[in-house]
């Protein structure tokens, strides 16, 4: 990053978490890497193809609010994900609508009062070092540029597109409670005992407080396995529900490890897994069988 960048966010509040992401690794898992990238990918698509980049192009997750940068130079701006309060300049803007930030004004993104992560695309896309081909930052290795910081200049690329002919795109805020995650049976039923499975579809889980980008810790009924003895690791797909000895489930997300040696009774449907990297602690969900198709 560099301070002589003609466009750019001066970071100024980074909130409790925020950090490069765009749609990460894919593919590297043969030498030990981690796809990384967006915890919530369909928001980050949408922010940066308001703002004509495209889809994979790098924007900033911002965990929980607490964001604030000043434009240096012009700037268009879109804010997805968890929809928290924007303003401009001291003026009210509103998530998913395509905003025009001045040079020298502050773009700020307050708590969300539903969902957890927002994404701030910027047009042009924001020029950082790429690593093994992706300027996420993942928070379990620590690969990607760090967790960004009061004084953190973010510099701002070239626009190649045309500016979309859409202001606005209005989409379905995260539910405050009661979340539904659809579920596909795990290959590691065989270690549960009978009664797991349909516990695990049947009872209502709370999102505990030492979640993260790596995965939603679950506080509910345990999860009882047949089998004591030790697994030997296996790969790990995002959405996996891997239960450790303490029948305590974890649903990974995004920084998920490459591999694990506990089993998985469960995998969260592709198209569910945005839905629930917007979980917040204290949030109650639940898992639906996913229906065969007739």
């Amino acid at each position: 990053m560099t301070n002589s960048a003609t466009r750019a966010l001066e970071v100024l509040e980074p909130g409790p978490l925020a950090t490069f992401q765009d749609l990460g690794r894919p593919g590297l898992a043969g030498i030990g890497v981690g796809a990384s990238g967006a915890a919530d990918r369909s928001a980050l698509r949408l922010a940066n193809r308001l703002v004509g980049n495209d889809e994979g192009a790098a924007a900033v997750e911002v965990t929980l609010g607490g964001f604030a940068a000043r434009a240096r130079g012009d700037l268009t701006v879109v804010v997805t994900g968890a929809p928290c309060p924007v303003t401009v300049g001291g003026r009210g803007g509103a998530a998913g609508s395509v905003l025009r930030v001045r040079a020298g004004e502050c773009l700020r993104l307050g708590t969300p009062p539903v969902g957890l992560r927002s994404y701030v695309a910027v047009r042009g896309g924001f020029a950082v070092e790429r690593v093994l081909g992706s300027a996420s930052t993942d928070v379990l290795s620590g690969l990607g540029p760090p967790p960004l910081e009061p004084g953190t200049v973010l510099p701002v690329g070239v626009p190649h597109r045309p500016l979309p002919a859409v202001d606005f795109a209005p989409v379905t805020a995260p539910p405050a409670d009661g979340l539904v995650l659809t579920v596909v049976p795990g290959p590691r039923q065989d270690w549960f005992h009978d009664d797991a499975l349909p516990t695990l579809l049947r009872e209502t889980y709370a999102v505990s407080p030492r979640s993260n980008r790596v995965g939603l810790r679950l506080e509910g009924p345990p999860l009882t396995r047949a089998r004591g003895d030790e697994l030997p690791s296996e790969g790990l797909v995002p959405g996996a529900v891997q239960v450790p000895p303490s029948g305590s489930p974890t649903l990974f997300l995004a920084d998920h490890p490459v591999t694990g040696g506990y089993p998985v009774i469960a995998v969260v449907v592709a198209a569910d897994v945005d839905r629930a990297a917007q979980a917040r602690p204290g949030l109650t969900l639940r898992f639906a069988a996913a229906r065969r198709p007739r």
